[in-house]
């Protein structure tokens, strides 16, 4: 029932926009939150099929429950593995709508389809019951078995995955633990318990199946402490009668019921009939929620059933490899419930990856990113050879929201740590003092416990983050600690930043509390800036139920798992409110004491490595001043060198794609890598830039790109100076030494993160014509870490094409390619430059470069010893082969003309051939002929490899530096 309010004297406790502010964002959280939707996708070659499947309406009844499914079918020509997608609570099918395309279009067969009491299926909600909902999922996989576009591992048994999000979720990790036939296991933003969910601080002793070690359970006491406000969302989403037309989705929309029961009409409700207040919700699990709901605390018959409907009840017989996403903004399923998934499973000898990231039922769901990651999971795993999950942690790390120049970063550590104990975890103590001066502080509850102090919405999170404009507008909503009713203890202030990531315990005394109730105590952690502005990162509270007793208590506080960055300079605050307004708190009025046991908290991190761009933070703050002068002079300076380098431009070169002039590169060592280079690349040339190891080649490329400074010499693109930084260098693409792709992330990801970094928008990427070009199909969606050399080399070429540069600079770009990568390389090259572009290659393939280029620059230590086209530096040398009646004599012939140096006759085809040098093959031809010899035909049998060979070998051999030829039609 509901419990009465106390209105403070003198004032108003909500004025009237405060609460219509209130009732927005209920229905934001509602609506937004406990319905996952997914964007869909370009996605235009999945086919859809909408299906009607019936299964048992329970184990032994002879009635039956409609489930109503949609089955997506990619453009594959063979059997494709299958994906079981589930949604989230209140949604249905069409809420995964976006994600089950995006699947699809990466190959799978995708059933969507929407669970009992939502949508068009009919039964009613059991909360994953596991011989209802669950039993569902194994029909459905059942189906998947016989239909001819799915991959069987044997008869009766597909190639599966099962995923989803929240609801979802945990129906994907309780299928996952009963049926075998599973072959991977996706589960984002759910529960591990729904008594420690729904009631945290439900205590493990009590059989909530979570480890001792997890955050999750309580150590005091048997009963938790109700999640009034998210649990009346959860359970009010399927208030509806059963058999209503239309579910709320995540837009807020509602739809009409789809396959299985258009035009259903919403009953009239019966006031005798027993059901008629539980809508669509079974009896059993109405009636538990009932009796929570008016006490407050879950009574054995509801903790049972919470317990089955759990994943925690299965999670050691789950085999399949299985990824965890949980929200780091999630005030109903906190990390520790995934952390308490995680430790079952490996415990049990399962493989588990766990990746946080910024978002959960507080930041709208999953969103692209936890799709993303659950969408690569199921590829690897599910087109792969079998094979365990990455054991590797990813986690978010997020940005100030009142600072906008402060963005989150994502980091990567080798394992996550809840894996392996505390081995992966440093902590550090801080020592806390009461901010009232005396170790002890007696805080009140008042009658009703109203007012109640507010630390966050169910679906919105903390609000603790806006600016204070919007703070003072919400006025009374964000009062946040009451006066009176917190004992607070707080740190001296850091002296560098400190990244808090996961959770803490510690001790604290309290009492006696004489209640039969027990009492609550809610647990924060806040970071307290210099002004003073306290933030609760993402609203997130740990609640705490003490046990009567007569004389005072010390127990153990496990306070809430987070990641969040302190600043240098800020505090660390560990508070204790006697009430909270999206809890079910005692009514009484009470006093209760409250004490710090040893008056330190130890706060973990977890070493990791940044996976986006961030500029290290400096600890020392006596230097942040300098530090920010310095900055600013380097960025005026950069600037000013820009704008010069970008006025430094010839008109008479801004048509021509490439001139170096005189280029030089010294060492501090003394080594002089190139010495005067000089070439000319003309707009459409495919451009072999050749040369033995240690030629100066990539150091050129270098110099080109603006990786490093030449000593001396111009380079100049399109008639603009090339230095670091230079604006013109956006208009070629690269690949030189290598591509640094970031390796726990896709082929696309990768990709899409490098053009991001470059601020143009996407559609300029022209990225499906590069996806195209490196052909890496359906590889293009697994992490990079898998790739082969050769599919490494493919995705930098696409990568050095985004944007489709006018020129083009490519090192070695064969490497690891098989012939047949290479002739399809071959022809992208070509291809690229007809289309008015221009290619600048280095290769040691010289057939390769042969066939593919138009024109080469031939270096040796560091100088050019030749230039020109192909088809000029090939017939400049090389033997000239003779087709003759009378080989000896033509070949005495040929000996006596001036120049002419080595003939030799092939003893198998009786060709001659003669080194003619400076000799015009027309001047032989009729000194043959004169000499009554007949000649049937003349060529030069020249490869550019023979060429090559010629002009670096007798100058490798003796150390000199090679004097440079030019061929005609050569620029250099």
């Amino acid at each position: 029932m509901p419990r009465p309010r106390v209105r403070p004297s003198g004032r108003s406790l909500l004025a009237r926009p405060v609460v219509i502010g209130l009732v927005v964002l209920v229905v934001l959280a509602i609506v937004g939150v406990v319905a996952l939707r997914t964007t869909a996708s370009d996605t235009t070659a999945v086919r859809t099929e909408e299906v009607v499947r019936e299964v048992p309406e329970g184990p032994g009844s002879s009635s039956t429950v409609q489930l109503d499914a949609t089955v997506y079918l990619p453009d594959v020509p063979e059997p494709a593995p299958a994906v079981i997608l589930a949604h989230g609570f209140g949604g249905d099918k069409s809420s995964v709508d976006g994600q089950a395309r995006d699947l699809a279009s990466r190959g799978l067969v995708v059933l969507a389809y929407s669970a009992r009491g939502f949508g068009a299926s009919t039964g009613r909600i059991g909360l994953n019951d596991p011989d209802r909902e669950v039993a569902d999922a194994r029909a459905l996989i059942d189906y998947l078995a016989t239909r001819p576009e799915v991959r069987l591992d044997a008869p009766g048994d597909p190639r599966v995955g099962v995923a989803g999000g929240s609801y979802g979720g945990a129906l994907a990790l309780m299928a996952a633990g009963t049926d075998p036939r599973i072959d991977a296991d996706a589960a984002s933003i759910t529960w591990n318990d729904l008594n420690q969910s729904l009631f945290p601080n439900y205590s493990a002793a009590a059989g909530s199946g979570a480890p001792t070690t997890t955050p999750a359970p309580s150590e005091n006491g048997d009963a938790g402490v109700l999640k009034r406000g998210w649990a009346g969302i959860f359970f009010g989403a399927g208030a509806l009668p059963a058999g209503a037309g239309g579910s709320t989705d995540a837009g807020g929309d509602t739809s009409g019921p789809s396959a299985a029961g258009q035009g259903a009409a919403a009953p009239v409700l019966d006031p005798s009939d027993p059901a008629a207040a539980c809508g669509r919700f079974a009896l059993n699990v109405c009636a538990a929620y009932a009796t929570s709901a008016v006490g407050g605390q879950p009574s054995p018959e509801t903790t049972e059933l919470l317990r089955q409907r759990s994943p925690s009840s299965v999670a050691a017989s789950i085999t399949a490899p299985t990824l965890l996403v949980q929200g780091q903004r999630d005030t109903l399923f906190g990390l520790e419930q995934a952390d308490a998934t995680a430790r079952q499973i490996a415990d049990a000898g399962g493989s588990v990856q766990v990746r946080w990231f910024d978002g959960g039922h507080d930041a709208g769901g999953t969103g692209p990113v936890a799709d993303a990651a659950v969408a690569d999971f199921l590829v690897d795993h599910l087109t792969g050879d079998p094979h365990p999950a990455d054991p590797s942690f990813a986690y978010t790390l997020a940005g100030d929201p009142t600072d906008q120049g402060d963005r989150a970063r994502d980091l990567v550590a080798a394992r996550y740590p809840g894996l392996s104990g505390e081995a992966d975890t440093e902590r550090t103590e801080f020592a806390l003092t009461s901010a009232t001066g005396t170790p002890t502080q007696i805080i009140a509850r008042p009658p009703g416990a109203s007012p109640s102090a507010v630390s966050s919405f169910p679906g919105v999170g903390s609000l603790s983050g806006l600016p204070g404009g919007a703070s003072d507008a919400l006025g009374p909503l964000l009062a946040g600690d009451l006066p009176g009713q917190t004992a607070s203890f707080v740190s001296e202030p850091l002296e560098r930043s400190y990244t808090v990531t996961g959770s803490t315990t510690l001790d604290v005394t309290v009492g006696p509390t004489t209640a039969e109730s027990g009492t609550v105590l809610f647990a924060k952690l806040y970071d307290v800036s210099d002004d003073g502005r306290r933030t609760l990162p993402s609203g997130l509270v740990s609640a705490v139920r003490v046990a009567p007793s007569a004389t005072p208590t010390t127990v153990t506080v496990s306070l809430p798992a987070i990641t969040h960055q302190i600043a240098a300079g800020h505090r660390i605050e560990v508070a204790f409110a006697t009430t909270d307004q999206n809890y079910a708190v005692p009514l009484e009025p009470a006093a209760i004491s409250v004490a710090l046991t040893d008056g330190r908290v130890a706060l973990p991190t977890v070493p990791a490595e940044n996976t986006t761009s961030s500029f290290p933070v400096v600890p020392v703050v006596g230097i942040t001043a300098l530090a920010a002068l310095v900055a600013a002079l380097a960025v005026a300076a950069t600037v000013r060198a820009r704008r010069r380098t970008a006025a430094d431009v010839d008109p008479a070169l801004t048509d021509v794609p490439l001139v170096i002039t005189d280029l030089a590169k010294n060492y501090a060592n003394g080594f002089r890598a190139v010495d005067g280079v000089s070439f000319r690349v003309e707009t459409g040339q495919v451009l072999g830039l050749l040369g033995p190891n240690g030629a100066g080649k990539t150091t050129t490329l270098r110099m080109l790109m603006g990786l490093i400074t030449p000593s001396a010499g111009s380079i100049r693109v399109f008639g603009h100076a090339v230095t670091p930084g230079a604006p013109v260098l956006s208009r070629l693409g690269s690949f030189v030494e290598g591509s640094g792709f970031l390796p726990h992330l896709s082929g696309r990801d990768n990709l899409e993160l490098y053009w991001r970094a470059t601020g143009r928008p996407l559609a300029d990427a022209h990225l499906e014509e590069a996806l195209d070009i490196a052909d890496l199909g359906r590889s293009v969606d697994r992490k990079v870490k898998s790739y082969s050399q050769g599919m490494r080399q493919r995705l930098a070429i696409a990568q050095a094409m985004l944007g489709l540069p006018d020129l083009m600079v490519l090192d070695e770009p064969t490497n690891g390619l098989d012939p047949p990568q290479i002739r399809t390389m071959r022809d992208v090259l070509i291809r690229y430059a007809r289309t008015g572009r221009t290619v600048l290659v280095s290769s040691h393939l010289l057939a390769e470069v042969e066939q593919t280029c138009t024109h080469v620059v031939v270096m040796n230590k560091g100088v050019v010893v030749s230039a020109g086209t192909v088809e000029d530096l090939i017939g400049a040398s090389g033997p000239v082969e003779f087709r003759v009646d009378r080989p000896a004599d033509a070949a005495e012939v040929l000996r006596r003309l001036d120049g002419v140096g080595e003939v030799v006759v092939d003893e198998d085809t009786g060709a001659v051939k003669a080194q003619l040098g400076a000799t015009d093959p027309a001047v032989a031809i009729r000194t043959l002929v004169t000499g009554g010899i007949a000649v049937s035909s003349a060529s030069r049998s020249t490869r550019l490899e023979d060429v090559f060979l010629e002009l670096v070998h007798d100058d490798t051999a003796s150390g000199d530096r090679p004097e440079p030829t030019t061929t005609s039609g050569a620029r250099a």
